[in-house]
């Protein structure tokens, strides 16, 4: 990667490990650097791989971002915003942590593999706490059926199960993101894949299964054997960016329905021939799914309807400077050459001029 896009500078090459406030903790081959932001380019992500070079007083600094093989994104947190975060990047498998001890929430599950889907990696479920639950098995049927074509493991931190499994998924070397809720057990997994104590760990409220965030940044975990574990905080909930492609991978069978229908243009709502309308009617498609597909389609198209608008703001915004600045030059060009008219009036002894022999020059007054 770093061979087939060389810098000017760079001397050396690292992976973000950790992006904090006001430093980016790098991992390098000499041991972790902490380093500003890059002065020039975007906001490095967690997993992104990055040029090392000097600085201006003879320091390390990050001079060069590589292009992304993949990328989790999310829209930002607060609704009027139409820009998208980096969650990590460059990750070869994102786990979807599912927790048997509380009840499965559908409409995440499927917003989260969009999400997976669309990061260009692939996507994997993560069972985890299957000791302390007795229906671990109908958990597993429920996710099985809703996960569209993802595989599956069911772990157990406390008694190891699944845990080759789970990194069986991994190519040599590779990297993988753990997604879930707080509370999902994701720290515990961790800590059990590490082999040692690197993620603190909270209990959980036994009133609603939720738990207190006991991981607050992104970051890079190295396991045995070469592989790389990414560590999120929990989510509570997940605006979709751009997903397109995502949707169509979770949503694959609905797309096959739409193609069924009598009209290519059908709103699959009361008119005849719809196929989604009879999937409906016969079982074969559920309504919870049909409304949470419809509900995410609201959500990206409001998105992109913001991100237009937005566009169309700063284009207005940059025509209006040009435009202003336009007509300050203008005026200034109106003004140059009025004061240039009247030098030229003044050195030809116009009337009016000051140097010419009307009454107001210095000959009138001498005469008088």
């Amino acid at each position: 990667m770093f061979a087939g896009h060389p810098v000017s500078g760079g001397t050396g090459a690292g992976r973000v490990a950790r992006v904090d406030r006001t430093r980016v903790v790098v991992a390098a081959h000499d041991g972790p650097l902490h380093l500003p932001y890059p002065r020039n380019g975007g906001l490095p992500a967690t997993g992104d791989w990055v040029w090392l070079g000097p600085d201006s007083v003879g320091g390390t600094a990050i001079i060069d971002v590589l292009p992304r093989r993949t990328a989790l994104t999310r829209k930002q947190a607060f609704d009027a915003s139409s820009e998208a975060q980096v969650l990590g990047a460059n990750m070869d498998v994102v786990g979807v942590v599912v927790p048997v001890d509380r009840p499965l929430t559908h409409n995440r599950l499927e917003r989260s593999l969009v999400a997976a889907w669309d990061s260009g990696a692939t996507p994997l479920v993560v069972i985890t706490k299957a000791d302390l639950a007795g229906v671990a098995d109908d958990v597993v049927a429920t996710v099985l059926h809703q996960a569209a074509g993802a595989a599956v493991v069911t772990t157990s931190a406390q008694q190891g199960d699944g845990l080759e499994e789970l990194l069986s998924h991994l190519p040599p070397g590779g990297t993988i993101m753990l997604l879930g809720p707080s509370g999902a057990g994701k720290s515990t997994l961790i800590n059990a894949l590490a082999g040692a104590d690197v993620q603190d760990t909270g209990p959980v409220r036994a009133g609603d299964g939720k738990g207190r965030h006991t991981t607050t940044v992104r970051e890079l975990v190295p396991l045995p054997g070469g592989a790389v574990l990414m560590d999120t905080p929990g989510v509570r909930g997940f605006g979709l960016y751009d997903a397109e492609d995502g949707m169509g991978e979770m949503f694959g069978d609905l797309e096959e329905l739409f193609a069924g229908c009598r009209f290519a243009d059908c709103a699959h709502d009361r008119e005849p021939g719809c196929a989604i309308q009879a999937a409906l009617a016969d079982g074969t498609l559920e309504g919870r799914r049909w409304a949470s597909y419809q509900k995410m389609q609201r959500e990206l198209a409001a998105l992109g309807r913001r991100h237009d608008a937005a566009a169309r703001r700063a284009y207005q915004r940059e025509w209006h400077q040009k435009v202003s600045a336009a007509s300050r030059g203008q005026r200034a060009a109106e003004r140059l050459g009025e004061g240039y008219g009247a030098k030229r009036a003044a050195g030809s002894g116009e009337p009016g001029s000051s140097r010419g022999g009307g009454s107001g020059g210095k000959a009138g007054r001498r005469g008088r």
